[in-house]
């Protein structure tokens, strides 16, 4: 007599005892799950023991949800390192860190301008594991466009492009460039400096987009008004949290029903040319997705996972610069680096032709490269011509990201290079690295009576003496830079001042090496002052000959004195 007027597990621990009920219900259960494969099947694989026949291994693929875009098995000779390095897997596996991370951060990130930044630093310093899943976010950010991009390198170097794989080749181009898009739409949301004016620079392209009336307006939908603000920033979000992930999901789906339909190419020696045989794999060249492909795609996970954790926790901290300013211009803005070729070519010619046509007649071309390289061969040796014409563009990709930096064709004035290194707009930089403690031992003021005080207790003592003249105290240059006093300094400063040592000695540097041509017989001055309880104001001053283009000699005045020219920069620290 049933246990209840309906079947259930008690039914079958009373019948079969409860050991072999309960073995058999959950037996039952990783079958449903794996969609074929039992407890027995999963010990099978793992051990690497011959499938029972017919082979459950097989089944996952054909009814199961997880695995019906892979292939069941592959030819033994795609499993290895080359010809595929992986880098299709790898794509997938940094978009899925992706997600992850994402999702943790959305919960914490609110999408405006207000309250955004405070968000970001709230992650940072609040969040458990905030800090930790945004540096991941990032680097994965980094990663994934790296790995598109040499996946995209690799399919084109062994000729995986060629019929019948032109559409496969297609939905790829179209994955990098949703990856491109996913990754800088997401530099907006932290609403930094960086942020801010790399987007500005990106967004102004569209502006360049002809007719005029086409330019415009794309420029006023991606920033929601004629500069980037509140409207700018939602669209930013909506784009990389909904709009681009879906895009590249209905991709990614696509492009991996190809490549099950169509198979994994085959090293180019390995197939006749003209011919594709991915589809036929003979019985004693197959290596089945479980447990071969399976175990060494799971491998790769968990030592990529452990190279990131390592990176994130030692070595990699995503940045976060001061809170966005429209009105400040920070020194060296630049795109993020996969779009620096894309700065390099502004630097050669018209917004217009450089920075719109030039760049969408280039992918339109890769869009449609597979239809029109229609030789039959694969092998090295036949695409002498296309190899060749690939290395030329990889190179000039390269020589591109290099003009796309502030080390090409940006002139700067020296004396600015020097103060942007040691005082940044952004960022810490070797002076304000020093420890308060280390400037106030070295503090010297003079009051307006030119009696000096010097060391940590100088604005006490002259407040205690001369309070009525705290206001007028007037800053004493304390430290002087010339170019044969380094080991000098260094005596002075390296063993009980080591990072103000530091800051001298990049000074120093970067005075009589780095700019010594731009700047002649040029000295530097520290100037160290306190003008209030528990503030240090650095002053740092640089004096140089004004020399005669023409004559390569310092001007002089109407006296015979040679005319200085004379850089301030200050920096106060609490």
């Amino acid at each position: 007599m049933a246990v209840f007027p309906f079947p259930s597990i008690l039914d079958d621990i009373k019948e079969k005892g409860f050991r072999k009920a309960i073995f058999e219900t959950v037996d039952e259960s990783v079958e449903r799950l794996t969609a074929g494969m039992n407890i027995q099947d999963i010990r099978d694989a793992l051990r690497g023991d011959e499938p029972r026949r017919p082979n459950p291994r097989l089944q996952p693929h054909a009814d199961g949800f997880w695995l019906h875009m892979r292939p069941s098995y592959y030819n033994t000779s795609v499993t290895g390192i080359y010809p595929t390095f992986r880098l299709g897997w790898l794509s997938t596996y940094f978009f899925a860190i992706e997600i992850i991370t994402g999702l943790f951060l959305m919960i914490f990130y609110t999408p405006s301008p207000e309250v955004a930044y405070q968000d970001m630093q709230n992650i940072m310093g609040n969040v458990p594991l905030g800090q930790f899943m945004r540096d991941l976010h990032r680097i994965g950010a980094e990663g994934m466009v790296l790995f598109v991009m040499l996946h995209l390198v690799r399919t084109y170097a062994t000729g995986s492009y060629k019929k019948p794989r032109q559409f496969t080749w297609f939905t790829g181009v179209v994955l990098l460039l949703s990856t491109l898009f996913l990754s800088f739409s997401g530099y907006l949301l932290p609403w930094d400096q960086l942020a801010f004016w790399a987007v500005t620079i990106g967004t102004s392209m569209a502006e360049a987009a002809p007719p005029e009336i086409v330019g415009s307006n794309v420029n006023l939908l991606l920033r929601g008004a004629p500069d980037i603000g509140a409207g700018g920033l939602l669209r930013f979000y909506l784009l990389h949290v909904f709009a681009l992930p879906l895009i590249t999901i209905i991709f990614l789906g696509v492009h991996y029903y190809k490549v099950v339909l169509h198979g994994h190419s085959l090293p180019p020696r390995a197939e006749e040319i003209g011919t594709d045989t991915a589809k036929r794999v003979p019985t004693d060249r197959r290596s089945y997705f479980i447990p071969d492909v399976l175990s060494t795609e799971t491998a790769w996970v968990g030592v990529v996972s452990f190279i990131l954790v390592v990176l994130v926790t030692w070595f990699f901290h995503a940045p976060l610069e001061n809170h966005a300013d429209p009105q400040v211009t920070p020194l060296h803005t630049t795109a993020p680096w996969y779009f620096l070729w894309l700065q390099g070519m502004l630097k050669l010619g018209d917004k217009v032709l450089m920075g719109i046509i030039v760049p969408t007649i280039v992918f339109g071309v890769m869009f449609v490269w597979p239809y029109l390289d229609l030789t039959p061969s694969r092998r090295y040796a036949d695409r002498r011509v296309a190899l060749s014409f690939g290395a030329v563009i990889v190179l000039l990709f390269a020589v591109l990201q290099y003009m796309g930096t502030p080390f090409y064709a940006v002139e700067t004035a020296a004396n600015t290079e020097i103060a942007q290194d040691l005082i940044p707009q952004e960022g810490v930089g070797p002076v304000r690295a020093v420890p308060y403690d280390q400037w106030m031992d070295n503090l010297t003021i003079t009051d307006s009576d030119d009696i000096v005080w010097t060391g940590a207790d100088s604005y006490d003592q002259l407040k205690a003496t001369q309070d009525e003249t705290i206001d007028e105290t007037l800053a004493s240059i304390s430290i002087v830079v010339t170019e044969d006093n380094l080991d000098e300094l260094e005596e002075t400063y390296a063993e009980d001042a080591p990072e103000l040592w530091h800051a001298l000695e990049e000074f120093h540097h970067l005075l009589y090496e780095t700019y010594a041509e731009e700047l002649e017989d040029a000295i530097g001055y520290v100037s160290i002052s306190q003008q209030q309880a528990g503030l240090v104001r650095i002053y740092l001053l640089m004096t140089w000959d004004n020399i005669d283009e023409e004559t390569g000699e310092p001007i002089r005045d109407l006296d015979g004195k040679i005319v200085y020219i004379h850089q301030e920069s200050e920096w106060h620290e609490h």
